[in-house]
């Protein structure tokens, strides 16, 4: 017997300042600069038999508030436990904030739509050393 899977996603934007201090000295990204962000959050499994539901909606969007809260119009490098504001960094901390109360998480997006890029997280995997 096959059980329905289905994903759902929220997203929210927000914008921030950042420098990369560890770029080249002649590289932008090394002086502060502002972007647009966008967060997709994807949850995955099974609705709930009686409500149809994998995850009400608006129990997803009141925690992403608080997240988007803690990022929006901030220095992002001012962040508590955000570390180097990359992409990548930024993906993996929001998921560190939603995880515990989502055990149903499986990838955080973000984007900067103007710039083109992205970086998805989907948590932590093992792999082998020299893999990339």
């Amino acid at each position: 017997m096959t059980r329905p899977i289905v994903e759902i996603s929220k997203e929210f934007r927000f914008e921030a300042a950042h420098f990369l201090p560890y770029a080249g000295e002649d590289s932008p990204n090394r002086r502060m600069h502002g972007h647009s962000f966008r967060a997709v959050i994807t949850l995955r499994g099974m609705p709930d038999p009686e409500t149809g539901l994998l995850k009400h909606f608006g129990e997803l969007a009141a925690a992403l508030e608080t997240v988007r809260r803690e990022l929006d119009h901030r220095l992002l490098n001012d962040v508590d436990g955000l570390g180097y504001p990359t992409l990548e960094l930024i993906a993996i901390w929001i998921w560190d904030r939603l995880i515990e109360d989502f055990d149903a998480l499986v990838a955080v997006a973000v984007h900067r739509d103007s710039c083109g890029e992205s970086c998805i997280f989907r948590g932590e995997e093992e792999y082998e050393e020299g893999e990339e």
